[in-house]
């Protein structure tokens, strides 16, 4: 069962959302006095579509379901921003924006995302209300193991599921299941599971074991049943499949997949045949596009405005010290292949072998502007030439050194993941204090973790944050050599 599946936020999308624009645009256009033209049906049409999409991709809906209402505000207003930006502009490109009345647009873009939040702030409370009666739908969990644990945990942390979890049924002790998470189980402490016990890492009530699930589920009216049970038990599964249709529960499957650290983990199909997608990029389909063409118009409009910077800088290295203006140097790419990435010359040395030393505070390598260009990062501008190109994009995981992916690789579980996107002039570990020398282990396996975080949650609203934080610490020159 995903986001998009819950009964609240498929009203949010398919019932109260369209009906507030709709609405709101036919409210409008009553107070200026304006006819409800075939026009303004055709953009209630077009903006129901574009604000499906955007606001699904921002995750708006997610913010709501897990009560962070200063995110789900800001999503709401930054995606009706664009929303209105993309109307503005297929407007323009039909001809179609001197069919509107301008007074009658303007009122309806500001009123309507301002309504969108009020609606969503009154389901929010409504649901609350039920929350607080107990209007809840009843689950049960079958089997005891770490996909079960994080699952029971995940209804206690989001309320808005409306899920009333009952326990679980399980053909081993209770003090066997108690250690699978150092929890504790309590035969007597009743059907209801509160958060907090939840929470607390335990499983809750033991109900039974696998024959006592359909006389309880019939007894007492279960609506939903969640089996949790490996793959290697297909008989028990096959069995409970067989017995519960004799009941009303619905039936839902954990597959225990998802005890892995899975990266952008979904459902795809090849041809008919569902397959599950578990390390995957997050630039696929749609998003890929939206990922590319964001960044080739960004570096073209960033090379027009800096070419004067640029050209200095090549005149300032090529004077204060002999070699090549721009160093290049090998370094992974997406998937994992080789291209060349440039950089205006820091150095004396042009290292691109095996064994390649980082820089350090104090460099002797330096040149006499090498140490200026590297801790503003001027020395990293050539780059936005290699975006264009399409071998790397403005924000993702920094490339590194050949030699230094040889050697992590190795040494750092998961480091090769970070190459399922495009390398990036700047990213998510840098602006959180991982940028420059990374002399330990320990350091960079905490780079890497902030690179893979990045490819887990990746959003366009992501990419324009972390570029504004990599100006912050540009101006901060931390850890840069």
């Amino acid at each position: 069962m995903t986001v998009n599946d819950l009964p609240i936020v498929a009203f949010f999308k398919h019932l109260l959302d369209p009906f507030i624009i709709w609405s709101m645009l036919i409210l409008t256009t009553w107070i200026y006095h304006e006819d409800f033209t075939s026009y303004y049906l055709v953009l209630v049409i077009i903006t129901f579509f574009v604000s499906t999409y955007i606001y699904e991709r921002i995750l708006i809906y997610r913010n709501w379901r897990k009560g962070r209402l200063l995110a789900y505000v800001r999503d709401t207003i930054m995606g009706w921003l664009l929303i209105v930006a993309i109307l503005i502009f297929l407007g323009y490109a039909t001809k179609f924006h001197n069919q509107f009345s301008n007074q009658v647009l303007l009122t309806w873009f500001i009123v309507t995302p301002l309504m969108l939040i009020a609606s969503h702030i009154t389901v929010r409370s409504i649901v609350t209300n039920l929350y607080d009666k107990g209007e809840l739908r009843s689950a049960v969990v079958i089997g005891a193991n770490e996909t079960s644990l994080q699952f029971i945990k995940h209804i206690a942390d989001l309320p808005f599921l409306l899920i009333s979890y009952q326990g679980f049924f399980d053909e081993r002790s209770s003090s066997r299941i108690a250690g699978i998470a150092g929890s504790h189980t309590d035969e007597q402490a009743g059907l209801q599971l509160t958060a907090a016990v939840t929470r607390s890492g335990s499983f809750g009530s033991r109900l039974g074991g696998l024959t006592d699930v359909v006389p309880y589920v019939q007894k007492h009216n279960i609506e939903m049943v969640f089996i949790s049970l490996p793959m290697a038990s297909q008989p028990r599964i096959q069995k409970l499949m067989d017995e519960l249709p004799d009941t009303t529960t619905s039936i839902y499957f954990l597959p225990d997949i998802y005890i892995f650290d899975l990266m952008q983990a979904r459902f795809e199909y090849v041809g008919d045949l569902p397959v599950v997608a578990m390390n995957e990029s997050p630039f696929t389909g749609i998003d890929g596009v939206v990922k590319n063409t964001s960044d080739f118009v960004l570096a073209l409009l960033i090379i027009l405005l800096i070419s004067p910077i640029m050209l200095c800088i090549a005149l300032a290295v090529k004077l204060t010290s002999p070699g090549p203006v721009i160093f290049k140097q090998r370094r992974y790419g997406l998937n994992g292949e080789e291209i060349i990435v440039y950089k205006f010359r820091s150095m004396t040395v042009t290292e691109d072998g095996a064994n390649i030393q980082q820089a350090k505070q104090n460099d002797q390598r330096l040149t006499r502007i090498g140490g200026f260009l590297r801790r503003t990062s001027l020395d990293e501008l050539p780059q936005f030439f290699n975006v264009l190109e399409g071998k790397m994009s403005i924000v993702g995981p920094r490339p590194h050194a050949v030699a230094h992916n040889e050697l992590y690789r190795k040494l750092i579980k998961g480091y090769m993941l970070r190459h399922k996107a495009k390398p990036g002039i700047t990213g998510w570990a840098q602006v959180n204090g991982w940028r420059g020398e990374t002399e330990t282990l320990e350091k960079m396996k905490a780079r890497i973790e902030h690179d893979l975080y990045y490819l887990k949650n990746w959003s366009i609203w992501l990419d324009l944050w972390i570029i504004f934080k990599t100006v912050l610490v540009v101006f901060k020159k931390d850890n840069a050599y």
